[in-house]
């Protein structure tokens, strides 16, 4: 099947959908980390990122939350809704790590006295600079109204996520959303896009602290295979065959 590539970022490809208003997202086994100057491969990440962001997103729909997932296609592969992204990265933080510990002179593990939501332009060339509300509002990112929506949905994932990761014995330390507009006739609203994994959350194992996400390629920890493995091991989403590679689709030049 040949489609057209509609975007490539960093762990994944877009592609042209198989009908109108829909994209097919295709996850990499690229790993990047410090905007982009870490580079390197985690075998098999994408096709557990596919599973493992499938399995949040039906989750979070049951409760009322929208996203842009229509269903997964195959094992690196899903369908999703096309959604005009809305430039703003939303951290959500419960516990103090990465970044948040240098600029605050938090020591990494420290619970926050109740959870933090921040906002960060999508601007690789800028490095992802944090901004605030008013910077959002004044230079159109979003409207007051979206932020509202997007704040509120941020904090019902947070409350979700927690709860649906401690049951599995796994603490949400922080976490990335992205969110788009859909459009249907003449109607907007603010969905969750992009994707839920070990690539944008910080999970850590109740008991022992130890770091299953993104964090053990950015500080050469090993083992990175193996966290995310686990993750979705946890889940009850470890694909029965294991890692197995798929190519993406041909591209139309």
């Amino acid at each position: 099947m040949r489609r057209r590539r509609i975007y490539e970022g960093k762990a994944k490809v877009l592609f042209e959908g198989p009908e109108p208003g829909t994209v097919v997202q295709y996850f990499k086994d690229d790993a990047t980390a410090f905007n982009n100057q870490k580079k390197g491969t985690i075998t098999g990440k994408g096709v557990l990122n596919n599973r493992i962001s499938e399995y949040l997103m039906v989750r979070l729909a049951e409760i009322g939350i929208q996203t842009h997932f229509v269903r997964r296609l195959n094992m690196r592969e899903q369908l999703v809704r096309e959604v005009e992204i809305i430039p703003i990265e939303v951290v959500v933080r419960n516990i103090a790590a990465g970044n948040f510990c240098k600029r605050f002179g938090a020591d990494e593990g420290t619970p926050l006295p109740r959870s933090i939501v921040e906002y960060y332009l999508k601007n690789d060339e800028l490095g992802d600079p944090m901004i605030c509300e008013e910077h959002i509002t004044a230079f159109g990112w979003a409207a007051t109204q979206d932020l509202d929506d997007i704040m509120q949905m941020s904090l019902r994932v947070n409350d979700f996520l927690s709860g649906l990761f401690m049951g599995v014995g796994l603490k949400l330390v922080d976490f990335k959303l992205e969110f788009g507009r859909l459009w249907e006739n003449e109607e907007m609203r603010i969905v969750l896009a992009d994707e839920i994994s070990p690539d944008s959350c910080r999970l850590w194992d109740v008991e022992t602290q130890e770091k299953l996400d993104k964090d053990r390629f950015r500080r050469d920890l090993g083992k990175v295979e193996e966290a995310y493995q686990e993750v979705a091991r946890r889940l009850g989403v470890l694909p029965e065959a294991g890692p197995v590679d798929i190519k993406g689709p041909k591209v139309m030049q």
